[in-house]
């Protein structure tokens, strides 16, 4: 090898660890990474802009892989440029507690930019990406001082294009103009069950075309200059994203595997190994690069000019424009405004002062006209039901093509898009992205969810219409089982605020919290105000409190979210003859998560009559009220009619929780 390593040298070594990670864990895809690697020896060493040094770099380029599970491609990458990502670690690649997962995970390795795995949603986290760098600079940039000036690069299979949400995603990545961001799509013709021909034969230039993307056509992906050449134009082109449809062999320079779905996700094996070192002409042990390699991929160097360039421009837009710079730093590191919490604390003080009858959906808005002005961070949205879902505040102004410089997105009916773009705009910086649809459509979107969960990324899902409360829908519409797949989910916060108090207090937790997403819940009918005294008000935050006691001890405990807090305070005051308590939890995991003597003061052990009231499934709460205590809720769908007939008809009465005490302390 000579002193200056050819791209198709620095490309091998890409081929080498992949192949030989694999190998030695027992498992992986050494295919992708095998396939993909002349693409990104190309994109990693002549175009992105990253600083391995500083993997925080406000104004790097973002790096997603969709198809996350060629991970050993990106971690290759982020080892050979200079990441602090040591050989160890990918020898231990798949191994419990190394960096380097079986999918790029968030927060493991230095470099990752998002979880990838689930097919498909690394695109649309790409997309999120782009539309928050486009917003953030017509936020921040000035004349003269372009503050915010990056791409962000994906990834991507054919698995990714077969999954809708890529569809929902490109689509309104198209429509919004996000130039600054380029799609490569590795085109090599193999998925795990054989050639896909046989299941997936869409013109994926014309598709991408009908979105308004800019489209590179036939490139090859292992010729070096019709790569860089096709990048140089996707560049070029600032007013709509760019896909580079590359035309790769999966698992090159495996003589008897490329090309074959036996090297999609499957090591190659010994013998293939040593054939493909010969292929290649690779004479080097496994995991071991010669020093030359490394010195023509190592990125610190550049990377710490690149950013040393940006921090001269920051420095003199800190002279120009010094409370946007001191604005700019506050976002991207994530913090709130100095004043927010206690302002925050006023309003919810005049929400109890006002004491006002209406729907929850109504006091989120109400609570958004609030806070909006306080949180210029704030960028929402609406899965095409803002009407209903009450997302759009006095101050929001939408976003388009044109004019990115507002704070809300109109998603159109894509449910599943619009929550995994959040999750891309969290990651990003400078964003607390919120956005709506009714509770029976998180299923659409569940994965993403799950994925802002397993991220633990400040991302607000608001969902309305949250029980048959509806009404004339009917069970299409009418979330049951909903509630429990989301207060189920790790690292999820879930309130279901009873009046226009809690929903100002399930906002300002959602806001405060950093340490993963909530998902907020609201009625479409209206809910009674409740009286509270200061102390009671103090305690909302907790996720569960007394909210009507009794004198003593308590005989019962009636616990109850939402709409049904108001039943469970009319059965307490029906039972006037008994001694009790009513409970509020608008969040159970945040009661759960309180010191066990507060637990204790509000369900004390000791109170074994307990009924849960609440017009969604049973089972979830069980865990509070214990097999010997009662429910009154749903374990079947629901219906269509009126929300008043609906509540009698399955049961959800202030009656039927007088029953149910009443039966418990017989």
């Amino acid at each position: 090898m000579s002193s200056t390593p050819s791209r198709t040298e620095k490309a091998n070594a890409i081929r080498a660890l992949a192949m030989d990670a694999v190998q030695k864990a027992k498992s992986g895809h050494p295919g992708a990474p095998m396939g993909m690697a002349d693409i990104a020896e190309v994109l990693w060493n002549d175009y992105l802009k990253h600083n391995p040094a500083n993997p925080e770099w406000a104004d790097r380029d973002r790096f997603v892989l969709s198809n996350g599970h060629g991970s050993m491609l990106l971690y290759s990458l982020l080892h050979l440029t200079g990441y602090d990502l040591s050989i160890h670690e990918l020898q231990n690649f798949r191994q419990l507690h190394s960096k380097t997962p079986g999918h790029p995970e968030y927060g493991y390795a230095p470099g990752v930019e998002t979880t990838t795995g689930p097919l498909g949603q690394g695109i649309t986290n790409a997309v999120g990406f782009a539309l928050a760098e486009k917003v953030l600079a017509a936020q921040f940039n000035r004349e003269g001082y372009e503050l915010v000036d990056h791409h962000t690069y994906c990834f991507l299979g054919d698995g990714c294009l077969m999954e809708g949400i890529s569809h929902e995603a490109c689509s309104l990545a198209g429509t919004l103009g996000l130039g600054k961001l380029v799609a490569f799509y590795d085109d090599n013709g193999i998925s795990i069950d054989g050639e896909v021909e046989g299941w997936f034969t869409d013109d994926t230039p014309k598709r991408f075309e009908s979105y308004g993307w800019h489209v590179i056509p036939n490139v090859d992906g292992h010729d070096p200059a019709a790569i860089k050449a096709a990048i140089e134009e996707a560049r070029a082109e600032t007013s709509k994203p760019t896909i580079i449809c590359c035309k790769t062999v999966i698992g090159f320079g495996s003589p008897n595997k490329q090309g074959r779905e036996e090297c999609h996700g499957a090591p190659l094996g010994d013998e293939e190994i040593a054939l493909v070192r010969e292929t290649l002409g690779w004479k080097y042990e496994p995991f071991v690069i010669p020093e030359e390699l490394y010195h023509a991929w190592d990125g610190r160097a550049k990377g710490g000019e690149q950013e040393d360039e940006w921090n001269d421009i920051f420095e003199d837009y800190k002279e120009a424009f010094p409370e946007l710079a001191d604005e700019f730093v506050r976002r991207m590191k994530g913090e709130l405004p100095a004043d927010f919490l206690a302002k925050a604390d006023e309003y919810i003080k005049q929400c109890q002062a006002d004491a006002e009858k209406v729907a929850s959906r109504k006091a989120s808005q109400n609570t958004l006209n609030a806070y909006g002005p306080l949180l210029p961070e704030f960028l929402g949205g609406s899965a095409d039901l803002a009407g209903s879902n009450l997302t759009i505040w006095s101050g929001s102004k939408g976003i388009s093509a044109d004019d990115a410089s507002g704070n809300y997105v109109y998603y159109g009916v894509r449910e599943f898009g619009m929550s995994a773009i959040m999750n891309g705009i969290a990651l990003h910086g400078g964003f607390v992205p919120y956005g709506a649809t009714f509770l029976m459509f998180m299923e659409y979107a569940r994965n993403a969810v799950r994925m802002a969960a397993l991220m633990k990324q400040k991302v607000i899902f608001v969902y309305t219409h949250d029980s048959i409360g509806l009404g004339e829908d009917g069970p299409t519409h009418q979330p049951v089982e909903q509630l429990t797949a989301l207060r189920s989910t790790p690292n999820l916060q879930t309130w279901r605020p009873c009046d226009a108090t809690e929903s100002a207090v399930s906002w300002k937790m959602a806001v405060s919290r950093n340490d993963g997403p909530s998902a907020l819940i609201f009625s479409r009918q209206g809910l009674a105000p409740q009286a509270r005294t200061d102390e009671q008000l103090a305690a909302i935050e907790k996720g569960g409190y007394i909210l009507r006691d009794c004198d003593g001890e308590p005989e019962a405990i009636i616990i109850a979210t939402g709409s049904e807090v108001e039943l469970a305070v009319a059965a307490a005051e029906q039972l006037s003859g008994r001694k009790v308590r009513v409970v509020s939890m608008p969040c159970a995991e945040a009661f759960s998560a309180q010191r066990a003597d507060y637990r204790e003061s509000v369900l004390p052990s000791s109170v074994r009559a307990r009924v849960a009231v609440e017009a969604c499934h049973k089972d979830y709460w069980y865990k509070f009220v214990g097999f010997d205590g009662a429910i009154v809720g749903m374990d079947t769908f629901g219906e269509s009619a009126p929300a008043g007939d609906l509540m009698k008809h399955f049961g959800i009465t202030a009656e039927k929780v007088v029953e149910a005490v009443e039966g418990l302390l017989k």
